[in-house]
């Protein structure tokens, strides 16, 4: 059983990680300082070492609190879609994801923008990494569930760009542990590509050259990559 202060401490760095992101949606991430956030809590930055070694662990927990939060709505997106439908599951996650991102736009730069010092430190991210990769696995699984359910046309092997097959033998023996033909890897990170980067390129304003509303245009991306995977697409309600 959990002691009382236990409970107290995991309260306390619950306040000081929603402190830091108030801070970075108001300020900016520049603003997110270890002074900054004892300020606003009413304590030294001294005492805060005692819940982060420093700053570098504290945007790792933020950024793993974060990806916990964008995961936990793309699991409630898809599940509120039939079981059955995968069509519907993808586009839900999809749209989940922009609707998020759009809400969100100072933690979206946190987690997919350029990398913060402190964060590529490896041997103490792992709270950050492995919430990442729980929020990867999201789309993966549905991706893999597809797959298994109905095989997609895929490239071969030996039809893989050489220098880039090399790569996703790696990716999918080192990361992903899965047993899965090389073409499978590459249409997954295709379609990753092209979600990732549209919902970038709204959040981060770089559509806005020609655009006063990107939703059609990330329907219609939604609507190729269903093409590619043998999905049905439906207008949003």
């Amino acid at each position: 059983m959990e002691s009382r202060r236990d409970r107290l401490r995991a309260a306390t760095m619950r306040e000081i990680s929603d402190t830091a992101r108030r801070i970075l949606v108001e300020q900016g991430p520049e603003a997110v300082t270890l002074r900054a956030i004892a300020r606003e809590m009413g304590m030294t930055a001294p005492a805060l070492y005692r819940y982060f070694d420093s700053h570098g662990e504290l945007l790792r927990h933020l950024v793993g609190d974060l990806f916990t939060e964008l995961t936990e709505e793309l699991h409630k997106d898809i599940a509120a879609v039939p079981d059955g439908d995968l069509s519907g599951k993808f586009l839900a996650a999809s749209r989940g994801f922009r609707r998020w991102s759009l809400d969100h736009r100072r933690e979206y730069a946190l987690l997919f923008g350029a990398p913060l010092p402190g964060l590529g430190h490896k041997e103490r991210a792992d709270f950050a990494e492995e919430c990442a990769r729980r929020f990867g696995r999201t789309f993966l699984g549905l991706f893999l569930e597809l797959w298994q359910k109905r095989k997609f046309p895929v490239a071969a092997d030996e039809e893989i760009d050489p220098g880039l097959r090399e790569q996703l033998r790696r990716y999918r023996n080192e990361a992903l542990g899965v047993d899965l033909p090389l073409g499978v890897i590459q249409l997954f990170l295709q379609c990753w590509v092209r979600l990732q980067g549209s919902v970038s390129l709204e959040v981060f304003g770089h559509l806005d050259f020609a655009l006063d509303d990107p939703e059609p245009i990330f329907e219609l991306m939604l609507f190729e990559i269903g093409e590619t995977l043998g999905l049905t697409h439906a207008p949003p309600s």
